[in-house]
């Protein structure tokens, strides 16, 4: 029997600790509040550990829980550890991945990333374990979730792979698992993938001016961004993010902001006159509404990656909108005298070699000014054929603003 009873509890006016033996503790404070603490010895420390506030926990209630809690201790568990298991409610899959999106998406740059982040989980995934534990989830669940598409859509398949594990891996970090996510094995109950050439789709340089004739035969937005980024070599979210307030059309110079690059540094292209042309047919195009050279169908926003891809499908090509890079690199290659650094300078690639990397402090944009001219005209020899005519060297005036 301890040595409180409930009347003398209830009846306690002065601030301090009042025991009730075996380590059970009443602690009134100076405001009156009054709440119960164990004291116990839990891997040779000595540790309390509260239960409650008194009078929601009554003097009964309190001797069973500090029973319970002197049991786990003895037993040689981490008694606050499990207390604190207890508190942390255990999310879904589903509710996990939208914090863990929640919590990352501010590191990713890309736009299209973050929103697909979540949108290929919602496809893919949620509908066989969304709504099951993280800490349920294990390797048989993750395998019968990505067999559906390990084959069919290979590259889809394995960046959910990736979100899985990184999804999994944070509920681990926060207590909610008790291991990582079990990734390693997976593979192992998969088929083998096919290999894949690691390039884009690219149309043969050859091609590239027949292409551009028939994509010059009729106007959209949409085909004006396409032609604009052939002649300038660029990808595609640096065409499509474009804005008025980066060219300068009296220097002809674009000049694309380090946030939009995927080198993460400022980028000159020089422009042609071919390329002014673009802009200049792009003009009709311009609203006050929007900065963007390209924009959506949404003015303030720039047009779908797929926009392009459909113009070059709806011409029934097997090419990518990004492979008329390679196109561009091909043809450099082969048919001109132009150092392969000018040409890797062009597509903005990063200097593999960090000391070669150190010590370049030029971009060629002279060379690049040459370079691009030499593959506009190429890129519309056909076109100037057709017309009797080429292009003067020195290229129209560029226009004004």
């Amino acid at each position: 029997m301890g040595s409180l009873t409930a009347i003398k509890v209830r009846n306690l006016k002065d601030a301090g600790r009042y025991s009730d033996g075996s380590g059970l503790i009443l602690v009134l404070n100076q405001s009156g509040k009054a709440s119960w603490i164990v004291r116990v010895q839990n891997a040779g420390r000595r540790r309390d550990i509260g239960i409650g506030s008194y009078p929601e926990i009554s003097l009964g209630e309190a001797r069973e829980t500090a029973a319970d809690v002197r049991r786990q201790a003895k037993a040689g568990i981490d008694v606050i550890a499990e207390r604190k298991k207890e508190k942390n409610v255990i999310p879904t899959f589903r509710g996990a991945a939208v914090r863990v999106h929640e919590e990352h998406k501010a590191s990713w740059k890309n736009g299209k990333h973050q929103a697909q982040w979540l949108a290929t989980l919602q496809t893919y995934v949620f509908p066989h374990i969304g709504e099951r534990l993280v800490s349920e989830i294990e390797g048989p669940a993750i395998r019968d979730a990505l067999a559906p598409i390990w084959l069919a859509k290979p590259e889809t398949a394995r960046r959910v792979r990736q979100r899985i594990g990184t999804i999994l891996d944070w509920s681990y970090a926060k207590g909610y698992r008790t291991t990582e996510a079990p990734m390693r094995s997976i593979a192992k109950g998969l088929p083998r993938q096919p290999r894949k050439s690691g390039h884009f789709a690219a149309m043969p340089f050859e091609e590239v001016p027949a292409f551009l004739a028939k994509l010059r035969s009729r106007t959209s937005i949409g085909r004006l961004a396409l032609e604009y980024l052939i002649l300038n070599a660029s990808r595609s979210g640096e065409v499509r993010g474009a804005c008025w307030s980066e060219i300068d059309l009296k220097a002809a110079v674009w000049t694309i902001p380090a946030e939009r690059m995927k080198i993460n540094r400022e980028h000159h292209v020089p422009l042609t006159p071919q390329a002014l042309d673009v802009l200049e047919r792009a003009q009709v195009f311009r609203c006050e509404a929007s900065d963007l050279v390209f924009p959506g169908q949404r003015p303030k926003l720039p047009m779908s990656d797929m926009t392009l891809l459909k113009i070059v499908r709806d011409m029934d090509l097997d090419c990518t909108v990004h492979g008329f890079r390679s196109s561009f690199r091909d043809w450099v290659a082969e048919e001109t005298d132009y150092q392969g650094e000018v040409a890797e300078a062009a597509l903005a690639h990063t200097i593999s070699n960090k000391v070669e990397a150190a010590y370049r402090r030029t971009d060629f944009f002279a060379k690049r000014k040459n370079l691009m001219r030499d593959w506009a005209d190429f890129c519309l020899s056909r076109e100037q054929r057709s017309m009797g005519r080429r292009t003067d060297p020195g290229g129209p005036q560029p226009i004004e603003s």
